[in-house]
């Protein structure tokens, strides 16, 4: 990985950390659906002006671009958004390290990985049963559900970038983000307008939903098509090692959300678990990121 990549990765890590945070502050005024209609409205509204000379190509492969738009927006958004009126978003964020564990064996089972050694095994035993205590006891959760809803969100944040990896090689990134957001903003649009709120909501419920729109979803997306393409998609969803410990850090500091021991060893077992599952065997050839993914888009741009 070189500096430019590492640059990506730190940058990715701190915005995507800061989500769960704006969800948690959003969902106490309005509904869910209208979380994903604001945050993918406003990303759709900044980006398609900048978009519009690479809306064939995204046509010519517009499944594939169906497909990551209900996996890493629609269907993970609005199940986040969801699962955050139940739970913190300290826990919400510590779940979603879940993630590489899982596009691990999707990339297993799609021929990128050849093989899972035993330290990666090791890893993902580790990892369940860091999620297992922090669902089951380390912090607070009405329930399952909003539990079983945080790790569907992982399934598709695992999934996502694989099909971007082996179907979206080709597509430009920035028109196929705005058109992305567009379609879930479409999709979204008819659920937000049956729970649309009676009243304005407060400034700080706005101010979080634009922050999602602009910071955590328009810049966020160009930003990590490009790690896909200079790290490869297993790389670039480690960045669920770093996200936890800013939700965590956010939640714990602006939130009152708790800290106990618990907490802290779940969260270990998980990050610790999920470093493990996605390390390369001994002896295993790491594949070069740009044999992963290499769209046109990071090539174009620099």
């Amino acid at each position: 990985m070189t500096r430019r990549t590492w640059a990506l990765f730190a940058a990715m890590s701190l915005i995507w950390g800061v989500p769960y945070l704006l969800i948690r502050e959003a969902v106490a005024e309005v509904s869910p659906a209208v979380v994903v209609f604001a945050r993918t409205a406003i990303g759709a509204v900044v980006l398609l002006p900048f978009a519009w000379r690479g809306l064939r190509t995204v046509w010519e492969h517009r499944w594939p671009v169906l497909a990551f738009a209900l996996l890493e927006m629609v269907g993970p958004w609005f199940l986040l958004s969801d699962a955050e009126r139940s739970i913190t978003s300290s826990l919400a964020g510590l779940l979603i390290a879940f993630a590489p564990v899982l596009a691990l064996v999707v990339a297993r089972g799609i021929g990128l990985e050849k093989r899972i050694g035993g330290l990666r095994i090791i890893g993902l035993v580790v990892a369940v049963g860091g999620v297992a205590l922090l669902g089951g006891g380390g912090m607070q959760a009405s329930g399952p559900w909003p539990i079983a809803e945080m790790l569907l969100v992982a399934v598709g944040y695992a999934v996502a970038p694989q099909i971007a990896a082996v179907k979206l090689r080709d597509v430009p990134a920035l028109p196929m983000t705005a058109v992305c957001l567009s379609v879930a903003a479409v999709i979204s649009a008819p659920f937000a307008a049956l729970t649309w709120p009676a009243r304005v909501p407060s400034a700080n419920a706005v101010g979080s939903l634009a922050l999602l729109g602009l910071l955590c979803t328009a810049v966020a997306f160009l930003l990590f098509f490009r790690l896909i393409a200079e790290a490869g998609p297993a790389r670039a969803t480690a960045i669920a090692y770093v996200n936890p410990v800013v939700a965590l850090a956010l939640g714990v500091s602006l939130h009152g959300d708790p800290l106990t021991v618990p907490i802290v060893i779940g969260a270990l077992l998980v990050l610790a678990g999920t470093f493990m599952a996605t390390r390369p065997s001994l002896g295993e050839a790491e594949p070069r990121a740009t044999d992963a993914a290499q769209p046109e888009s990071a090539q174009a741009s620099g």
